[in-house]
């Protein structure tokens, strides 16, 4: 501790000796170390509220203090404006005795701010990718002034971005940024979920020479609580009344400093109705908040502010706004309804709690519609409440977490960076468009003779244009991509009106509701009073009552190892210490069932008139590859009529007389002979996933979904194990 301490900057040791702290932290002393004795990039992987941030800043103030920059010394990238928001208040108490600036640069920064920073760039800098793609474009000429000292780049929560197009858009910036200025910063990744730190050290690395160290740091164990419960809903309940599953979350969440998750934002809506009804009632204050990416800035900051305020109650819902590391003080209790998508995930939320020294205090609150006697077998199974089980078993016994797959065709970012060096640069020869496209990391894969391809559509599409000098320029449908705000996200954002009390604003709906009607937002009602579609905006007052709303929520991916463990949590005789009463009785009911209905024995189950489910256990790539195999090589054989189900729970399928006998063993032929994923896309589709395929060649699109979006290989390895 000593000799790290005695290395930090003056003020660095003032403000530790001020906050009466009484040692470095293991995490805080290795990033020292690496950064003050190597020249090396620097991972930082340690669990929530190890202290990673400081870890990352200490050495980095303490070298830009020592060796004062004349340019943007460091760079903070964050997925989150929130998280951007948190870490300029930290930053700027640390650094109040210190001439280092700290600027904060999203799209709720005031443009006054942004001007300061460009007429005297220094210090650190706090980013979004979005902002940096706007920088890039937009102050072209500038960036040498701008960054030509840069030395260190910070990305924060790295697992948000690997494995996703906005990751590859960022190995991209930094590759670009680095060409101009003849620079190469050192990074430092932060993150608390990673499975495995090699692809995280790669991804890190990307495009530069310098190694990555992940110094090995022993965590302090610590104390969780769990507990699991789970309620059955009944349709007929009169929207007046309290639910016991309402009623049960009111009760985990009375009068303590709580954090709600829900998978999407109709939940968090919902339940915080639910809440402030309830309490209501009962006359308790309203401490109610909801914290989503539809709810403006104003309140989202005073949900923020809320949670942090010491001593006082809080209830906020959120979904992944608030799972990220924002410091929100003293937590005492995670609420998680329905099961997270990934251990990663849980982690993360897990995380939020416990930050203290208290232990870690996560619920999760299953919900599903109580089973008519009628209902079919995967409609009896309570999918979310086994998801549950897996995910924290997962961790308990393997400390598993999921792997993060890279993309080998980024096409829609392929054709965002494209746009964007030649909105930045003007106009570029085709082979210098190339060479400056192709050279960065995230684009190994594709060939001259793809982006060849692409180049010549855009320019059929008037997205370029081929200047007489033979020189490639943004056409007139380019620019009005291009010219948009929204062009800097490569993520699509949904076009949503403005939700308006007076001059105040609320948030943002994506379809508006006639005049009279209400809806849910914020966590309370309100009733139209005008709708403007040219401004998109909605004029609103507050309406007693619950009213509801529904957005159309993304899922996500579940990793088949999930699966598996859910298929092992049904046969195996385990009970779980962390189970309640109404979920203990919910898996002893179902696993009763699977033994009743043979589920234990065989992926196949038969059904009356040709009609049967198959229980892949897949995860939802493999589900998906399942589905196309059944779809493209065996309606004819097995007279298929009909193909449903839900990913990556179950299918249903309907099939021609006493083709059922046939279905296994067809299945199972084919996982054993040489399909490869191409094999799985006809020629007359082009999948549009990502924001902007949209604008790429057909062919691009079929070779990226076959590669990106299928996986024959497990798929066959899964199959391999079926039983009939």
């Amino acid at each position: 501790m000593c000799m790290t301490f005695s290395r930090l900057a003056p003020f660095i040791q003032e403000y530790i000796y001020n906050h009466n702290w009484t040692e470095l932290r293991p995490v805080q002393i290795a990033a020292c170390q690496v950064i003050f004795e190597t020249d090396a990039h620097l991972l930082i992987a340690a669990a929530t509220a190890a202290g990673k941030t400081e870890a990352a800043f200490l050495p980095v103030l303490t070298l830009l203090h020592e060796n004062p920059v004349t340019t943007i010394g460091a760079l903070y990238i964050s997925p989150i404006k929130a998280l951007i928001n948190d870490q300029f208040e930290r930053l700027n108490e640390l650094l109040k005795e210190a001439d280092i600036p700290v600027w904060h640069w999203h799209g709720d920064v005031a443009q006054s701010r942004k001007n300061k920073l460009l007429k005297n760039p220094q210090g650190i800098l706090q980013i979004t990718p979005e902002s940096l793609e706007s920088l890039l474009i937009n102050k072209n000429h500038e960036l040498i002034r701008l960054f030509s000292n840069l030395r260190f780049v910070i990305i924060d929560e790295i697992h948000a971005f690997m494995g996703s197009e906005r990751g590859c858009q960022i190995i991209c910036q930094l590759q670009r940024l680095a060409k101009l200025t003849q620079t190469q910063p050192r990074r430092i990744g932060l993150s608390a979920t990673l499975g495995d730190y090699s692809m995280a050290q790669e991804w890190l690395r990307s495009g530069t020479e310098k190694s990555v160290i992940t110094p090995k740091i022993d965590g302090v164990k610590r104390q969780i609580k769990l507990a699991v419960e789970h309620f059955y809903i009944t349709n007929e309940v009169d929207e007046l009344e309290t639910t016991a599953y309402e009623q049960y979350i009111f009760n985990l969440s009375k009068f303590r400093k709580c954090l709600i998750f829900a998978n999407n934002r109709t939940q968090t809506e919902s339940i915080i109705a639910s809440l402030r009804k309830i309490a209501s009632e009962q006359t308790l204050p309203d401490i109610y908040h909801v914290h989503h990416g539809s709810i403006s800035a104003s309140l989202r900051q005073a949900a923020e502010n809320a949670m942090r305020e010491p001593n006082n109650p809080a209830v906020t819902a959120a979904t992944l706004t608030l799972e990220l590391g924002i410091d929100i003080g003293y937590l005492e209790r995670v609420i998680q309804l329905e099961s997270p998508l990934s251990v990663a995930s849980f982690l993360q939320r897990l995380g939020r709690s416990g930050r203290r020294g208290e232990a870690a205090d996560m619920r999760f609150v299953c919900a599903e519609d109580k089973p008519l006697p009628e209902a079919s077998l995967p409609e009896q199974i309570p999918w979310q409440l086994l998801q549950c089980i897996a995910i924290i078993q997962l961790y308990l016994e393997e400390r598993w977490i999921e792997p993060i797959k890279s993309i080998k065709y980024p096409l829609s970012l392929l054709y965002h960076q494209t746009m964007s060096i030649l909105a930045a640069t003007g106009e570029l020869s085709p082979a210098t468009l190339a060479k400056q496209v192709l050279n960065l990391p995230p684009f190994t894969a594709i060939s001259q003779e793809d982006f060849l391809l692409l180049l010549r559509y855009l320019i059929d599409i008037d997205h370029i244009q081929q200047t007489e000098q033979g020189k490639l320029i943004l056409g007139l449908a380019g620019e009005k991509v291009v010219r948009k705000f929204q062009f800097y996200a490569v993520f699509a954002e949904q076009q949503e009106y403005i939700v308006k009390q007076g001059a105040t604003e609320i948030g943002s709906i994506v379809t508006p509701l006639p005049v009279g009607n209400q809806f849910a937002l914020a966590g309370r009602t309100w009733e139209v009073l005008e709708v403007d579609f040219k401004k998109k905006t909605v004029s609103v007052k507050q309406a007693e009552g619950k009213a509801s709303i529904y957005w159309r929520g993304g899922g996500g991916t579940i990793h088949t190892k999930v699966l598996q463990r859910m298929r092992q949590v049904l046969l195996e005789d385990a009970e779980y210490s962390y189970l309640q009463n109404n979920a203990l009785l919910r898996l002893q009911t179902v696993r009763q069932l699977v033994r009743k209905t043979g589920l234990d024995k065989k992926n196949i189950v038969q059904l009356e008139k040709g009609k049967c489910y198959i229980f892949p256990w897949l995860g939802t790539v493999a589900y998906r590859t399942l589905e196309r195999l059944l779809n493209s090589n065996c309606r004819e054989s097995l007279e298929i009529t009909s193909i449903a189900g839900v990913n990556p729970y179950y299918l249903t399928i309907k099939l021609g007389k006493d083709k059922f006998k046939n279905l296994y063993h067809e299945v199972v032929s084919l996982c054993e002979q040489r399909i490869t994923p191409e094999y799985l896309v006809s020629s007359s589709e082009a999948p549009e996933i990502q924001k902007y395929d949209e604008f790429i060649p057909h062919s691009l699109l079929r070779k990226a979904f076959a590669s990106d979006y299928l996986d024959v290989i497990e798929l066959k390895q899964q199959v391999a194990l079926w039983r009939e």
